[in-house]
């Protein structure tokens, strides 16, 4: 087996075991952009957007651009709209992919999938974060109670009425307890606006 033949052999274990890879990833395992490129071609590689690839054979789930977004912001979490659709929350169905940065974070250039940064800071950025894994790849997204106070925080940006919905969705599905979407509202502080709604549903 040839050199470039070997090379390509191992760019297709290393995307099959990781599910999706980046160019940067694959450098750093000596494998040669060229050599991604031409697994296109044959048709064992699909580019899913700049810079990133997954195996052919992949049974791609509705959730493959949050971890294409985890890739290219690893420091970001999914958040809000897309936090709601990823837990069955409600009826929002996105087309830009909800990720929550730091304040000071540089702003992500991401050419697909389309994306919206929210600021978040301190225990509202932290708290609240579970790891899922999706098309082999670790993907930070706020949990659902965690969600439901920052639809609330964020209201003036997605809706009230889409806050509501969520609220009221994981309340009658006891997707969650009061007690800790409460608490959740305390850390994001918005305790005083959600009360008279979570008061209404018990």
């Amino acid at each position: 087996m040839g050199k470039c033949s070997q090379n390509m052999e191992k760019a297709v274990n290393f995307a099959k075991k990781h599910g999706m890879i980046r160019v940067r990833d694959a450098i750093k395992e000596g494998i040669h952009p060229e050599n991604l490129r031409r697994l296109c071609k044959k048709g064992l590689l699909v580019k899913m957007a700049r810079g990133i690839y997954i195996p052919a054979d992949s049974e791609v789930s509705q959730n493959v651009g949050l971890a294409q977004v985890s890739k290219r912001v690893p420091h970001g979490v999914i958040c809000l709209l897309s936090s709601l659709q990823f837990h069955d929350i409600g009826t929002q169905s996105p087309f830009e992919v909800w990720v929550a940065i730091d304040q000071k974070a540089a702003e992500p250039k991401i050419d697909y999938p389309p994306i919206r940064i929210v600021r978040f800071s301190g225990k509202a950025l932290s708290e609240g974060i579970e790891i899922h894994l999706i098309e082999g790849v670790e993907v930070k997204i706020y949990n659902k109670a965690k969600t439901i106070a920052d639809c609330f925080k964020f209201r003036n940006k997605i809706g009230l009425d889409i806050a509501l919905e969520a609220l009221k969705d994981s309340r009658q599905r006891k997707l969650c307890t009061n007690d800790q979407i409460w608490e959740y509202a305390k850390l994001c502080r918005v305790s005083n606006i959600m009360k008279p709604y979570l008061e209404a549903m018990l």
